[in-house]
């Protein structure tokens, strides 16, 4: 039976939890308004606006002429807020505008007025017109009748990003590298940085900027005006060593043989003897189709079996020890030695009988290289390991280039199987070292002894200031005594001269190297496969250049000894650059402290009216490289034609004002 007390009761216990609902919405209210209020409204903001990066332009690479090996390029998305164009303006533009897209576009003028028309009765506020476009094509969209009107009454919104391009295509292209991001199989973010991009990022990226966008729809967000917007600051460019002309040269030079004999990969150097400057390096493998790219930077990465180039650095051992002297008589006999249960061949058949150190090396023996090396060190093979780490031969050139491969010397530390070791070790056999650690040795002799470290950047810049300069890293000022390099010189312009080299032999110019030939496998009945290399420099008389040609799996039945797959491309390159360049004047020219990279600016006569904010005159550069400079500047590009620039719409010495637009006509 109900009573007065219950139904007292029942609503005492409604009045007290009403009580509790109203203080919670009080203290709610509270918290929201007083307590966490400013993290509430951030909150909010956060998910309507939000700050976004705006990429820094990357720095150039440019070559040591002054030519673009990669540079950043702005590429713009269109969109149109059609809900903010006022129906006075839309009605009278719409048509015109449609128009202005049939023309430059692939669809009709009716398609382009339905879209608008649509997009505005479904108050899109970000509607796709088009993407990718270059600047040029770009500031043709934005004078678009409408467009023109600007961002409040034209609906005009743009998005800018920049691409990396190489203006010369992918030749050097794993040298120049890249900085990415990839994404594993996982779905984790890694870096990729490879070459010259990846190694010297840290110049090269520049630093981010910040601007607003508020979100309109699912995954899309509008720029919005933000006063505190923070300016992206460019990054810096970086000069390399490369020579365009001698790139193109090496490059279609080893694309040529690699065609001929159908090879795997090869690679070839060429480095400036007295500073060390990579002034070209290519590196080719195969496709399935039979094609070839850049695949991999086999010269710095690929450490392998160098055969009978290392023949020099053994005797150059045995010449300093005083154990051998170039008139000393070697007998190779049949050519076929027994050794330690295997046979050494030369690839003479019959052999070359008695020969003198000197024509060991001339007619590339290996029985005879092996026999002075085994006889003299077989009872201290410590000693010749000795002797070629003192010439740094075995260690690492420490390059600023990631994933340079290792070398490899044996140790004697099994005796009677060392023995053995030590015979094929001589003549390349057992060892493993990079191109460009052969390059390096081959370059000491020329250069009188003095090895120096291979070099791939000259300076860092930004625009026409020079921040940093490279100079050239000595790694050991002598690595032999004098009396040993005149030796070896004679004895490599006697490979070429007379010897196995003897094919690419001409007497206007004179050619120093030794070939190489190693074979990669050894087992019976499997295929022959070898790996064809030429080392050398020119003139021998007086070198400019040194240069290495590796070639690795040519087909046998084609041809594989060194001197007629490798040398070849050796002689191609060092007769173009006999005939095509100075070599005296051009030496002289890069000589004085940076003189090279000054010609290239006042070539471009790009002077000292930067500094003072003015115009510069870019007659004669080459158009990619203007723009860049413009777009450096803070000014906005358009341009006719292709080439060098020929015209200019703000003439020199007009004060430069960022957003100014200029006209560049290109022939």
């Amino acid at each position: 039976m109900t009573t007065k007390q219950n139904i007292l009761n029942k609503l005492y216990i409604f009045a007290i939890v009403l009580v509790v609902f109203a203080v919670s919405i009080v203290y709610k209210l509270v918290d929201i308004q007083m307590i966490n209020g400013d993290l509430y409204k951030e909150d909010a903001k956060s998910r309507v606006v939000r700050k976004f990066d705006i990429p820094a332009n990357r720095g150039n690479v440019y070559s040591a002429d002054g030519s673009l090996l990669a540079t950043s390029v702005s590429r713009f998305d269109i969109y149109m807020d059609v809900f903010t164009v006022s129906d006075k303006n839309f009605e009278k533009y719409v048509g015109d505008l449609a128009k202005a897209m049939s023309n430059m576009f692939t669809n009709s003028t009716p398609y382009y007025e339905k879209r608008f028309r649509d997009a505005r009765a479904n108050k899109n506020r970000y509607l796709l017109i088009v993407k990718d476009l270059n600047y040029e094509d770009y500031i043709k969209v934005r004078n678009f009748p409408l467009f023109k009107l600007g961002p409040y009454k034209g609906g005009f919104i743009k998005e800018q990003r920049t691409v990396r391009e190489r203006p010369i295509g992918r030749i050097a292209e794993r040298t120049i590298g890249w900085d990415k991001i990839i994404v594993d199989a996982e779905g984790n973010k890694l870096p990729n940085k490879v070459g010259l991009e990846g190694n010297f990022s840290q110049y090269l990226r520049g630093k981010n900027g910040k601007k607003l966008k508020q979100k309109i729809a699912k995954g899309q967000w509008k720029p919005i005006f933000d006063s505190k917007e923070i300016e992206p600051i460019d990054g810096k460019d970086i000069v390399t060593t490369i020579n365009v002309n001698i790139q193109d040269i090496a490059h279609h030079t080893l694309l040529g043989q690699l065609e001929r004999f159908k090879a795997d990969h090869g690679t070839v150097v060429v480095m400036e003897t007295k500073t060390g400057e990579i002034k070209a390096i290519s590196n080719l493998g195969r496709t399935t189709e039979g094609k070839y790219y850049e695949r991999l930077n086999y010269a710095v990465g690929e450490s392998h079996e160098p055969g009978s180039t290392f023949k020099l650095m053994s005797m150059m051992v045995a010449l300093e020890d005083g154990v051998v002297s170039p008139s000393t008589i070697i007998d190779t006999g049949n050519g076929r030695w027994n050794l330690a249960n295997r046979i050494v061949k030369d690839s003479h058949y019959n052999g070359f009988g008695k020969l003198t150190a000197t024509e060991v090396i001339e007619k590339s023996s290996n029985v005879g290289i092996a026999k002075i090396i085994y006889h003299n060190y077989k009872s201290n093979p410590q000693k010749f390991i000795d002797g070629l780490h003192s010439m740094e031969v075995g260690f690492s050139l420490a390059l600023p280039i990631k994933g340079a491969g290792k070398p490899y010397l044996p140790s004697p530390q099994v005796k009677g199987e060392w023995q053995g070791t030590l015979a094929w070790m001589s003549f390349g056999y057992g060892v493993s070292i990079t191109p460009l650690q052969t390059l390096a040795f081959y370059n000491a002799i020329a250069n009188n002894g003095t090895m120096v470290r291979p070099m791939f950047v000259k300076a860092i810049k930004q625009q026409n200031e020079v921040l940093k300069v490279f100079k050239t890293e000595v790694i050991n000022e002598k690595i032999c005594s004098q009396k040993t390099i005149d030796i070896v010189n004679a004895m490599l312009r006697n490979v070429v001269k007379k010897g196995t080299a003897k094919n690419i032999y001409n007497k206007d110019y004179y050619l120093a190297g030794k070939t190489g030939t190693c074979k990669l496998n050894y087992g019976k009945g499997e295929k022959k496969q070898y790996v064809s290399s030429f080392v050398g420099f020119f003139p021998a008389d007086k070198p400019k250049y040194s240069c290495i040609v590796v070639i690795h799996k040519p087909d046998a039945k084609i041809g594989y000894y060194g001197n007629e797959v490798a040398a070849p491309v050796f002689e191609k390159i060092a007769q173009k650059l006999y005939t095509s360049t100075s070599i005296e004047e051009d030496y002289q020219g890069v000589k004085s402290n940076y003189a090279l990279l000054e010609k290239s600016e006042y070539r471009y006569q790009i002077n000292k009216e930067i500094e003072f904010g003015n115009m510069p005159s870019l007659t004669g550069m080459v158009g990619m490289d203007a723009i860049a400079l413009l777009e450096n500047l803070g000014m906005r590009v358009s341009f006719k034609g292709n080439g060098k620039v020929k015209n200019q719409s703000v003439k020199k010495g007009v004060r430069i004002k960022r957003g100014m637009f200029v006209q560049l006509t290109l022939s």
